[in-house]
């Protein structure tokens, strides 16, 4: 008798069930509070399975990046390939991406794929105000990804790169927002936070013509590294679980708001220390399977 001849047969069991799957193709923070950490602890406090495409590997911590080291394209293909060939995903959420061949990689994954919720942010700045993209890649993005993207989510100095001009005021959101859907987004999420005041107002623009505007009392806290990574995240997340769009969006938004407020408190590191992503963490969601998806 070998000793597998008493184990059960896997095979056999009767599979119904799946996980909400969400690969995040984006860079890696050593610090833990963006990047993919951020993104797989947003991922499992909304009760999502993640995956991660690692892009690039930073030196980082809460007081800024001291070194990048880009994943070789032939890499990232092979990260994609092997997550989407056999566990497959519900959402993608794209982050940093280094360089105009790893853009290109991305675009073809895209193509041949045909996820249904693809959320772009174009993470050019870090937090601590390091440049992590150059102005080359930056063309590269809009040409090749922007129309390719169910949503694109960049923060007011994103925004401001992305249009080639200031954007000062609230008021002036709405346009700024109709612009980016000109660059060829369906949907785009300007967000207002690094705007000075006391409120923090986050526009939604569709294709359709509607527009959604959120404002909230700004939470007094240093510790708001991963922000924008943990929100675009969360809207992945909640797109893969089966919301729409404006409620992906609200709920996540609710989400970040918490996360900040419960970690304001924490001390973590010199500098701008990292959200509370499990200050409410779900259970993993169950999703039926479709007949398709049986093997």
């Amino acid at each position: 008798m070998t000793p597998d001849d008493n184990a059960p047969d896997t095979d056999a069991l009767p599979h119904r069930f799946r996980y909400a799957r969400v690969l995040s193709i984006a860079g890696s923070d050593s610090g833990g509070g963006a990047g993919i950490q951020a993104d797989l602890k947003t991922f499992s406090a909304l009760g999502c399975y993640g995956m991660t495409a690692i892009t690039a590997i930073t030196a980082q911590n809460t007081v800024g990046v001291s070194a990048i080291h880009g994943v070789p394209p032939e890499v990232l293909r092979a990260q994609i390939r092997a997550v989407l060939d056999d566990i497959g995903a519900d959402a993608i959420k794209i982050g940093m991406l280094h360089s105009p061949e790893v853009v290109g990689v991305v675009a073809q994954a895209l193509d041949e794929y045909r996820i249904a919720h693809v959320v772009l942010d174009p993470v050019m700045v870090a937090t601590s105000g390091d440049r992590l993209m150059a102005q080359e890649t930056v063309q590269v993005l809009v040409t090749e990804l922007f129309h390719r993207a169910t949503l694109v989510t960049p923060n007011l100095d994103e925004a401001e790169w992305l249009l080639g001009r200031r954007i000062s005021q609230a008021a002036e959101f709405d346009a700024a927002a109709r612009d980016l859907l000109a660059l060829g987004a369906p949907a785009a999420l300007l967000k207002g936070g690094h705007l000075a005041g006391h409120e923090v107002v986050d526009v939604l623009a569709l294709r359709s013509g509607l527009m959604h505007r959120w404002a909230s009392p700004r939470i007094v806290s240093r510790n708001v590294h991963g922000t924008g990574c943990t929100l675009s995240s969360a809207i992945a997340a909640h797109l893969a679980l089966g919301l729409d769009l404006p409620q992906a969006v609200a709920q996540s938004r609710d989400y970040v708001l918490a996360a900040i407020a419960s970690g304001a408190a924490v001390h973590t590191g010199a500098g701008h220390g990292p959200l509370n992503h499990a200050h409410a963490p779900l259970a993993m969601r169950l999703l039926p399977i479709g007949k398709s998806e049986r093997r």
